[in-house]
């Protein structure tokens, strides 16, 4: 303790923390990095695997896209009046009124080449197909660019110049690459033989008929390895001089925890490693002590709170919707006021649209009361071609984030969750079960249960085993905080946590949305509770980063590594009786480290 009270902070993190790799999984992006930077790179949680016509027929682009569900009349209904009742909050017309006003379509006119200031050029500047060929080194030339073959990294997108013309002088001197990560991996034209694949959707691991667990394990190791080797520059022979720090969301079950763990320290070679909650390392990142941590990520919410360093497992929500969900709301929206340009936008078989309109949404989505309209460059992408560029006004850019708070606007139709298809676990990840026996009921016979499936109609044929439910809600944010702070009972603690919010995640920076979490949660206490405050505090962290900083201080700051797994002790034995290695999650963690933060 003598050495806390006189280190420097940069000092600690340069000490302890350049041998430190940490890890926040995430379903669309993955944040890693040494726990002595300032931030992590935060890359695309997907690969490209190359396809043949032996091995998939018909080709999908994405692994996954068969899953999705056609819109129903009935869930039509709702979002049109969800957009009403949305509409009527923030002062605008209501969706038939706009349309029967604007009788014909709205001007657009494809833009060809235009001049603006550099931070538009910047924002609406197209995306470029990846240039999925490597070539085989000849000389000394060609070798010095060689570590850059079979990555996503950037030298591959510049070589790739204007267009399919830079595939290289012939078919001789290139091949195919065997996988893409990252960003590259979301830029692939769909004529290309290549195949789309997202390790995690919704916050659990993506197993279906069409992904088996297998391929699901493979590639989150791929992408993981590709990211030490070529972007942290951490070879296999150096992998067992470093230690790792696995940041994962609340929605995760025991077994994809503990296979994540054999993936760090079986397959990538850590030395060891340690498991903390992203709610929790949150609260770490911002220097907090107790919170309601609401994490609004790309495809799910989850809600917790935290008291006095400790997460409470009671007050756990979440819902199952995202960032994704609002973009692809922006496309409905737009496309329902005859705004959109007359171009082929899909953003579940083709990854550059989603892309598109995620900058979109972050660029011109904001909530505030009238009418929010903007002037905008929309970009079509077909097989292939250079990019198409529209321009048009964009309108009631203030309705999709609003989504957060009336759910029944993000239709579900998107990658419905799964089933959890696990056996069950009962050494669990997250409390201590050793001295608790587990009956087992008569009528339950080993083997796979049939009916136990998520009510999505793609997952009735889908053998899943029996296991204990996560707690997913289909409520607003607003709903979803209440209920989650009321849950904990005293009153202090109440009061204590509807004043300390914590909003993290891409969604956070949404501008106008801390006031509206604010008014909307205020709402949304009942009238017998004696609660007259809400306040959502300001992060002093990225929001997007804020559980990767903290999973890195939580690293640094333990001394002792009681709670760290050894290589040798998980591949030869894993988590058992009498090891003294069990993991304790991050719910008995103690605050001993907000002292330092706070100094």
């Amino acid at each position: 303790m003598d050495y806390l009270k006189t280190v420097v902070p940069s000092q600690l993190l340069a000490e302890r923390g350049s041998n430190l790799v940490v890890i926040n999984p995430g379903s669309a992006n993955v944040r890693i990095g040494l726990a002595q930077q300032e931030a992590p790179l935060n890359i695309p949680h997907c690969i490209a695997r190359r396809t043949t016509g032996a091995n998939q027929a018909p080709k999908r682009n994405v692994q996954d896209q068969m899953l999705n569900s056609q819109v129903t009349t009935a869930q039509h209904m709702e979002r049109e009046k969800a957009y009403d009742v949305i509409a009527s909050l923030l002062k605008i017309p209501f969706l038939d009124e706009e349309v029967a006003n604007n009788s014909f379509p709205r001007k657009m006119g494809r833009v060809d080449g235009y001049s603006n200031s550099s931070q538009n050029n910047r924002r609406d500047m197209a995306f470029t197909w990846t240039d999925v060929l490597e070539k085989k080194p000849e000389s000394s030339t060609n070798l010095e660019s060689s570590p850059n073959e079979g990555n996503g990294g950037e030298p591959a997108e510049q070589e790739q110049g204007e267009g399919a013309s830079s595939k290289g002088p012939s078919t001789s001197e290139c091949k195919y690459r065997e996988y893409i990560c990252g960003d590259e991996a979301l830029r692939i034209s769909p004529t290309e033989p290549y195949c789309l694949r997202r390790p995690i959707r919704r916050g659990h691991f993506n197993i279906s008929q069409h992904y088996p667990m297998q391929q699901v394990l493979e590639d989150i190791q791929t992408i993981w390895d590709w990211i030490l080797i070529e972007q942290l520059h951490i070879t296999h022979s150096e992998r067992l001089m470093f230690s790792a720090i696995l940041v994962v969301p609340e929605t995760f079950d025991n077994r994809e925890i503990k296979e994540m763990l054999s993936i760090l320290l079986r397959d990538l070679h850590f030395s060891s490693a340690v498991v903390h909650q992203e709610g929790l390392a949150a609260v770490f990142g911002n220097g907090l002590s107790t919170a309601c941590v609401v994490n609004v990520g790309s495809q799910v919410t989850s809600v917790i709170c935290v008291e006095d360093g400790v997460a409470l497992p009671t007050t756990q929500v979440t819902l199952r919707f995202g960032g994704e969900d609002i973009s692809r709301c922006l496309l409905w929206t737009q496309r329902h006021h005859q705004t959109w340009p007359p171009i082929r936008t899909d953003a579940l078989t083709k990854p550059m649209d989603l892309l598109m309109l995620n900058r979109l949404k972050e660029t011109y989505c904001q909530i505030k009361d009238g009418e929010v309209e903007a002037v905008a460059v929309v970009h079509s992408y077909e097989d292939g071609m250079p990019a198409g560029s529209h321009k048009t006004r964009l309108t009631a850019l203030n309705v999709p984030p609003m989504g957060l708070f009336y759910p029944m606007l993000l239709v579900p139709d998107v990658y419905p969750p799964p089933p959890r298809s696990w056996f069950n676990d009962y050494e669990d990840m997250l409390e201590d079960t050793w001295n608790v026996e587990f009956p087992r009921r008569a009528d339950m016979v080993d083997g796979l249960y049939s009916g136990f499936t998520s009510g999505f109609p793609m997952w009735d044929s889908y053998p899943s085993f029996q296991s204990k439910p996560k707690k997913e809600d289909n409520i607003g944010l607003a709903e979803a905080i209440t209920k989650s702070i009321l849950s904990t009972g005293r009153i202090d603690l109440k009061r204590k946590l509807f004043c300390s919010i914590q909003l993290i995640g891409g969604v956070a920076l949404t501008s106008g949305l801390i006031s509206a979490v604010e008014e909307r949660v205020l709402h949304a206490i009942p009238s017998n509770e004696a609660i007259d405050t809400v306040e959502v505090l300001q992060s002093r962290t990225n929001p997007i980063f804020v559980s990767w900083k903290g999973g890195a201080i939580l690293g640094i700051l333990d001394f002792s590594r009681d709670a760290w797994i050894h290589r040798e002790d998980w591949i030869r034995n894993g988590i058992h009786i009498g090891s003294g290695r069990k993991y304790k999650d991050s719910y008995f963690l103690q605050a001993q480290a907000v002292c330092y933060m706070n100094t």
